[in-house]
């Protein structure tokens, strides 16, 4: 099941800047990058090149999921922090609200992933054709909510490769749907939230210039 496109009216909050790159914390339902059509043309990239008209993009998260991107200002800082995602030295957390109540504490999710080209944009686990994917899984207590979702677990989600669809993925195949998503998750946990409970939580990576390691977080909105 899939929800009627919509572009995220909510502002885009900056969490670092300097002359070199920017740190954001992209809203749910706002694409990193254009799409097709016409409709599709709001986005994190465009939004920002209103004040930044160098801006370039380095990585992305999908529609559905908010919370910390890194983009650069130049070509070349775009080289050297494309190439740490590429070289797995950026180190990222995402935070989630799954379906159900895992037996373990945590664990680790290793599935080869591909897109399943029969349903676009749908990835699927698929051992012989696919690529290298690996999650850690912690489960990890859940602030204090006068209404809590009904049989669901809040989770840290730690991934080492970098697939499309990783973590969705990864937990529906642990059999623990992430609440809210619209392509993965069957009705009942879909219908617990009017958005993915998928937020990218933590961002640590080298800055291209001073060479310092930079670490952000930010605080899920669910």
């Amino acid at each position: 099941m899939s929800r009627p496109f919509q572009s995220s009216n909510e502002k885009i909050t900056i969490v670092y800047e300097d002359e070199f790159l920017l740190v954001v914390n992209k809203p749910s339902l706002l694409l990193s990058v254009p799409g097709r059509g016409e409709a599709k043309q709001d986005c994190l990239i465009s939004r920002l090149a209103v004040k930044y008209p160098s801006i370039l993009t380095v990585h992305r998260l999908d529609w559905e999921t908010s919370g910390l991107t890194v983009l650069a200002l130049d070509k070349e800082t775009q080289r050297f922090l494309s190439r740490q995602f590429q070289e797995r030295q950026v180190y990222k957390k995402y935070t989630a609200v799954i379906y159900g109540q895992p037996e373990q504490d945590q664990g680790e999710i290793n599935l080869a992933l591909r897109c399943d080209w029969d349903n676009r944009p749908l990835q699927m686990v698929d051992h012989e054709q696919g690529k290298a994917a690996q999650t850690y899984w912690q489960i990890i207590a859940s602030p204090t909510d006068s209404r809590p979702l009904n049989n669901t677990s809040r989770v840290l989600l730690t991934p080492i490769t970098g697939r499309s669809h990783q973590l969705r993925v990864h937990m529906l195949a642990l059999g623990h749907p992430i609440i809210g998503d619209p392509l993965y998750a069957h009705s009942e946990a879909l219908n617990q939230s009017e958005r993915l409970l998928l937020h990218a939580t933590e961002l640590e990576f080298t800055h291209p210039q001073h060479k310092t390691q930079l670490k952000f977080q930010s605080c899920p909105p669910f």
